[in-house]
């Protein structure tokens, strides 16, 4: 059946049976194209032990370097920007320009976070009180998680990936089943750019391995985006386990009090486009540090 979408750990693909797979569609044609083998508690102990495994000198990395490496990154999403888009058009089923459109917006969000490092700086307060100085210092959390939907596979992992591993923190993904192949790309490349291996992973999974992750003690950190009962979920979950859980459900917008004239005016052309674009979402990062 096609081609199979490997996890990718420590800077590896790696292409291992589980017992519970997911068929991949090309959605334009109606056609399988492909699968993904989930991961089980064994995949994810390799995730989880590479990534801890990763932290500590990745926390040590001068910030400027993290930066540079994130230059680079920036320079191959905008080579390979082309290609990144054919993926998500292939699996996902939008359109080539909107497929390049996001991975335009991935492309900022990786440019914005080029800057962290002035951003990552403490603060000193002199005399707070008698005899007493104050200052405050960042640091990474450690490991850091995400589960990302499907209908961004580039940019929303970039939205989560990128803040963490800028702040030192070393992550693990978990892509949507429906469009996997992007997110593992985006990995590729981050090892290209000079990302050493086990700072950023990626673990095709269910269920199973996000309650794995979930409850796992060696993460610190948890966001996703999902419907809200899964987005309400996780949180619960998260924090329930001692994490820090930033996560993002479905948003509403509430139109009782609006006047037919200004919803037809104005409003009714834009919910043309939302039925087009029914997936769009717009979303806050992780702050990943503490």
């Amino acid at each position: 059946m096609g081609y199979t979408v490997p996890h990718y750990i420590n800077g590896e693909k790696l292409d291992v049976a589980c017992a519970n797979s997911h068929t991949i569609y090309n959605p334009a044609l109606g056609e399988a194209i492909g699968k993904v083998n989930f991961a089980d508690k064994d995949v994810c102990d390799k995730a989880i032990a590479a990534a801890k495994a990763a932290f500590p000198a990745w926390a040590e990395t001068a910030p400027i370097k993290r930066a540079r490496i994130l230059f680079k990154f920036r320079d191959l999403l905008e080579k390979y920007q082309g290609d990144l888009a054919q993926l998500v058009t292939k699996e996902h089923g939008k359109t080539l320009e909107d497929a390049k459109g996001s991975v335009a917006r991935a492309i900022e969000v990786v440019e914005f976070h080029c800057g962290l490092v002035n951003q990552l700086q403490g603060s000193f307060s002199a005399d707070v009180t008698t005899h007493i100085d104050c200052h405050t210092i960042r640091q990474p959390l450690g490991i850091c998680a995400g589960v990302s939907p499907f209908n961004f596979p580039v940019m929303v992992p970039v939205w989560m990936i990128i803040p963490a591993i800028a702040c030192g923190n070393t992550f693990i993904l978990k892509p949507s089943e429906q469009d996997p192949s992007a997110p593992v790309r985006l990995l590729e490349l981050l090892t290209e750019a000079g990302l050493p291996a086990g700072v950023a992973n990626c673990l095709q999974g269910d269920k199973t391995a996000v309650d794995y992750l979930l409850a796992h003690p060696d993460i610190s950190a948890f966001t996703a985006v999902a419907s809200t009962p899964v987005a309400k979920a996780i949180y619960t979950s998260a924090t329930t386990h001692g994490k820090r859980a930033h996560t993002f459900g479905g948003a509403k917008i509430i139109l009782s009090l609006c006047p037919m004239r200004i919803w037809i005016k104005r409003l009714m052309p834009l919910s043309v486009l939302l039925l087009v674009q029914l997936e769009n979402v717009v979303w806050l990062s992780l702050p990943s540090w503490r």
